[in-house]
């Protein structure tokens, strides 16, 4: 991408952080209680990052998980949408924007998205002692820390300000979204740049060990480390959160850093390859439930299980949302 394209991009980003928006309830499934969000909701960007927050508990089954967030992450769908509405000079989102992780995996911080350039979605946080290694969840996986920890102060959003979280990293029932819920909690947006873990999970070897995978199973397994073990992987979605350190690492906080979209278009844009390789036997391969870590009283998603969109769109069935060029979609990676 041209240098003006992705100041357009980061503008566009900054534009719904600044859009003044109405708050709305969060009026979720599964006895999600409605609840008045006050000021973390006033700004379209905060709107989306909730409705995410919201309705991501009911659909974050692994099985779920990916359809919901092509709707609602990916540059070329919904979010793009509002976008369009809402900021009279935004970009018009003409191509797919994807963080390719293996170009950069051995160095972050010289990666053009992650630089403190005026192209970039600004660098590491500044550094903070006080940091430490990870287990996440506790004793299933060790991260050791990066090399940052602090406040961004570089680049586009080096002034931004995040209002949800932080979430611990423990949290691992459905139900209402853990403490501190929706409280208002006005602070930067905190980076660490993590170069062993994007090294180790989200390399180019493991890249081409998802797409050869022969099944919807061995995908997630791969993608999401899902069973998930002790002493296991982070997987490649999580190694791309958790490369990037506490904003983007936090389960239900991170669609606050920017970088979060970008991160999700990469996994759709391998998923799309994947389904592509195989199209009568993947485009609407699905396995698992439609509850947060597959309870045992939890329904077998399919392609026609509903899914909600809140502020967004319209409620959707899966099916609708896992081709690029079906339905409301017209989009392709290269």
């Amino acid at each position: 991408m041209q240098p003006a394209d992705r100041i357009d991009y980061t503008n566009s980003v900054l534009c719904l952080g600044l859009v003044f928006g109405q708050g709305f309830l969060c009026e979720a499934q599964r006895g999600l209680t409605g609840q008045n969000l006050g000021p973390i909701s006033t700004t379209p960007f905060m709107s989306t990052i909730v409705d995410s927050f919201c309705l991501g508990i009911v659909i974050s089954s692994i099985c779920g998980k990916w359809p919901f967030e092509k709707n609602v992450d990916i540059p070329a769908t919904s979010r793009e949408s509002l976008t369009q509405r809402l900021c009279a000079n935004a970009d018009p989102f003409p191509h797919i924007r994807y963080w390719n992780w293996a170009l950069w995996a051995d160095d972050l911080a010289s990666s053009p998205l992650f630089d403190c350039s005026d192209t970039s979605l600004s660098g590491d946080g500044e550094y903070n002692s006080d940091e430490q290694p990870s287990e996440v969840p506790p004793g299933w996986v060790t991260v050791p820390r990066g090399t940052g920890g602090g406040c961004t102060r570089c680049g586009p959003f080096k002034d931004m300000e995040i209002h949800l979280g932080p979430f611990s990293h423990d949290f691992d029932a459905p139900g209402p979204p853990p403490p501190p819920q929706f409280e208002y909690n006005p602070r930067c947006l905190n980076r660490s740049l993590n170069t062993y873990v994007s090294s180790t999970y989200t390399n180019a070897t493991v890249i081409e060990d998802l797409i050869m995978t022969d099944s919807i199973a061995d995908f997630q397994l791969v993608l999401d480390h899902n069973p998930f073990v002790m002493n296991g992987s982070l997987g490649i979605h999580g190694g791309g959160h958790w490369s990037l350190g506490a904003t983007h690492s936090d389960l239900f906080a991170s669609p606050q850093d920017p970088a979060f979209m970008l991160h999700h278009s990469m996994i759709d844009r391998l998923w799309a390859e994947w389904q592509a390789m195989d199209e009568p036997n993947r485009r609407y391969a699905l396995n698992g439930t439609d509850g947060f870590l597959n309870p045992p009283t939890s329904t077998v998603v399919t392609p026609d299980t509903m899914m909600e969109f809140g502020v967004l769109d319209r409620p959707r069935p899966i099916r609708e949302v896992m081709d690029p060029k079906g339905h409301q979609y017209c989009y392709m990676y290269t």
